[in-house]
Parts: structure tokens; sequence; C-alpha cells
């Protein structure tokens, strides 16, 4: 976290869940939030690193997360980890469905194995951890969910068919669970972070023709990185965005 970060005093203990926290974006906001003294628990099967992650936190003077294995692709066990979660940290006030794999494939190939395994881990576990905490945002009388999104599909993005409709899906599901749970003052928008450039996005992506193409696309030329994603979640999960909800925020460089 940067020095001049802001401060949201309604994230300070505050219980917060986080799908795929190891790497990436994930870590990034474990980071951030455990900056802003909150609880944070994150779910993911990426050992190494998780471990790495809870003691660069715990380092660094915050508090430290809570990591459990859980592959959210298992519905069974994706709902014992957050209620094993919630045990150890208290109720969740705070849901941010990171988890994804934007796994390139071509249409020709998917088989019914394939597209169920995409829509796992892209949008079927965001609607069950949200079925998984809802009930005490709802006892609380407040929550805040924040639904990662893409924005291949508005860039109309080629080569991973599954993914691109996965992430369409999910602002649909934002939308009506905004609705849903609205009369209980629980927040839930999507975030579609743009090309951020993370270590995996870096190796694999990331030449000379990609980075030509990422700066003619943004309006704003400079690399987006995690931080940047998580500087806007930390103000959707705060009571600083309270009457915001049902929306899709975009943080891409205007590209889209």
């Amino acid at each position: 976290m940067h020095e001049n970060d802001a401060i949201y005093p309604s994230l300070r203990d505050r219980a917060v869940l986080i799908t795929g926290g190891a790497g990436g974006i994930g870590a990034s906001l474990v980071e951030h939030f455990a900056a802003q003294g909150a609880r944070v628990a994150f779910l993911d099967i990426a050992d190494v690193a998780a471990h790495r992650l809870v003691g660069d936190v715990e380092a660094a003077g915050r508090p430290r997360p809570l990591y459990l294995r859980t592959d959210v692709t298992d519905t069974d066990a994706l709902r014992a980890a957050i209620h094993a979660a919630a045990e150890q940290l208290g109720p969740f006030h705070v849901l941010v469905n990171n988890a994804a794999h934007d796994e390139r494939h071509r249409w020709q190939d998917v088989t019914p194995d394939d597209w169920d395994r995409r829509i796992a881990i892209n949008l079927k576990h965001q609607f069950f951890a949200i079925q998984a905490v809802a009930s005490a945002m709802i006892a609380a009388g407040r929550g805040a969910i924040i639904n990662f999104g893409s924005t291949s599909w508005r860039l109309g993005v080629g080569g991973m068919p599954v993914y691109v409709a996965s992430k369409a899906g999910v602002e649909a599901l934002t939308r009506s669970f905004a609705r849903d749970l609205g009369e209980h003052r629980i927040r839930v928008n999507t975030l579609l972070p743009g090309w951020i450039m993370t270590e995996r996005q870096l190796s694999l992506w990331m030449d000379e023709a990609g980075e030509q193409r990422r700066r003619e696309g943004q309006c704003l030329k400079d690399r987006l990185y995690p931080p940047d994603i998580a500087r806007l979640v930390l103000w959707l999960a705060a009571d600083d965005s309270r009457m915001a909800t049902n929306q899709t925020f975009c943080v891409d460089g205007g590209w889209t």
C-alpha cells in the first residue's frame, strides 16, 4: 500500500472474503484490505504463493490473513471453506469474487466437460459464494459484494468463447443480486479490470505486439497494475460507497 493511498475507517476490523487471493490481482486485494486493518480470509489452490503472501503481509505488520486451500469449482468445498473461515473471523460483510482463469481455447475444441469446467471457475462459484455469505449480511443489515467481470466480451475478444460468455454472465448475475439483496442494504457491483500487468500476463502475452496493442487501445497510456484495481475495490467495499450498487466499474485506461 502506498503512503498516499486512502484510509477507510469503516474497513477496520471488517471481515472480508476474497476468492483467488494467492497471486496477481487477488494478492494485491489481500494486501490492501489487510493494510486497512480488515480481517481477511482468502481461498485458492496455489499453496506456495499463498503461504508466501501470508508471511509477507504479517511481516509488514498487518493483520495475518487466513488462507484456506479451496478449489472453488467444488461447491461443497467452497461452502465448507466459507463456513470455516467465518467461524474463525466472524461473519463476512465483504465478499470479493475474484477467482477466474482466462485460459485460451478454440471453439472447435470445446467439449461439454470443458464448458462446465470453465463456467465453474469463472461464473458458477460467484453465485454460490454469494449464496453462502448472504444470510450473514442480511442479519447484519449491510454488506458489499464485488464480482469480477472482464472487458473481454465488451471488446469482442476471440479465442476464448466460454470465458467471454461466463464473464458477460457475471454482469447479469450482479444486477439480479443487487435487486434481490438491496432491501437488506447489501450492495452488489461488478468490476471490470483491463489488461493488468500481473506476472502471468507479462510472461504469456505481453510481447512487443501486445505492448503496441495495449498502447493503441488505452486512452491513458500507462500500464495497469494490480493495485490500480485493489484501490477501487476498497472504495466499493467501504461505507464511502454506501449508495453505489447495481453498477459496473471499469478500470482499463479507457480502452472499452
